[in-house]
């Protein structure tokens, strides 16, 4: 999604209609609101930081343009508070994660209307990224470095990501620091993410086709849009082509859960969102949710959350 400074930033600048400054959009009004940034930092990042919701769908196709480097991408999706507190006419936000994948030939964004986008891409040099991570024997940090092959891994987004981004966003810093500062930063986020990916227990790695990357993923949406409905593995696995054994191995391998686990805990970001969102009773919730027995799903909640649903609803009111 990062490619050369000045190709990207016109890019954008041309699909909303806008004129980019000092490497900046300001949204405007009629179009949404808040901003995007691009910068390169030497040969070694290329960032696009972005706080900003678009009031009608955005589509474009672009061609990464790199030069002979090859970087591999980060990126780290609702990682930002709001730059506005009016949130009630806004109906969508970013599913929270991070993710890294190889650099593809090209891309097909797509910004959906009514969409808060709070996220920051990194595009990192492999000769870096490389020397970077020398020390580390890591199966997942290895192929990553390497860029041998296409991969995609996606980790949670935690509260030191938090942070850390919304520092890089919003520390004053002498313009002759700004380079290193953002640097480091960019380096700080990437480290927290390798913690995350180097502590799962099933260290083996399975070679990826860019298609198998494409079908988990595609099942990774069908769970996101059918939460009252347990998966059917077997029959996910047709849709997928590929075995169940091939089927479970990957999509853990990919999101560090297993499909039903993953399928759950979907289930409970979402319960928490209609709970303190939409205000819901915890019995409205559940059922919305697909389950018929309310103490289980008291109790998976908990489980997830770290406290029974209606106590949870109580302290966040």
């Amino acid at each position: 999604m990062i490619g050369e400074k000045a190709g990207l930033i016109e890019e954008f600048a041309a699909a909303l209609g806008v004129a980019a400054k000092d490497n900046t959009i300001t949204i405007p009004k009629s179009k949404g609101g808040g901003f995007i940034t691009f910068m390169r930092i030497e040969g070694d990042f290329r960032v696009m930081i972005g706080n900003y919701y678009l009031k009608e769908q955005m589509v474009m196709e672009r061609i990464n343009k790199f030069g002979a480097d090859k970087y591999i991408l980060f990126s780290f999706n609702d990682v930002f508070e709001p730059f506005e507190k009016s949130e009630q006419v806004i109906n969508q936000y970013q599913q929270p994660k991070v993710a890294v994948f190889s650099e593809t030939v090209s891309s097909v964004l797509t910004f959906p209307s009514h969409t808060f986008f709070r996220s920051i891409y990194i595009a990192v040099n492999q000769r870096y990224l490389q020397n970077m991570t020398a020390n580390i024997r890591h199966p997942i940090i290895a192929r990553i470095a390497e860029n041998k092959e296409h991969f995609a891994f996606e980790s949670n987004v935690t509260a030191a990501m938090i942070k850390c981004a919304n520092d890089l966003i919003s520390e004053n810093v002498n313009e002759g620091l700004e380079a290193l500062y953002f640097k480091i930063k960019c380096e700080e986020l990437l480290c927290y993410l390798f913690n995350q990916l180097m502590g799962r227990k099933d260290e083996s790695v399975s070679k990826f086709h860019i298609d198998d990357i494409k079908a988990v993923y595609k099942i990774k949406d069908y769970l996101r849009s059918h939460l009252a409905t347990a998966p059917n593995i077997a029959k996910l696995a047709v849709e997928a082509s590929m075995s169940e054994t091939k089927l479970r191995k990957l999509f853990k391998q990919t999101f560090g859960k297993g499909v039903f686990e993953y399928y759950q805990s979907l289930r409970m970001q979402e319960a928490a969102r209609l709970l303190k969102d939409e205000r819901l009773t915890v019995s409205e919730v559940g059922f919305r949710l697909g389950f018929t027995n309310l103490s289980h799903f008291s109790r998976v909640f908990e489980g997830y959350i770290g406290m029974k649903p209606k106590k949870w609803s109580v302290a966040i009111k």
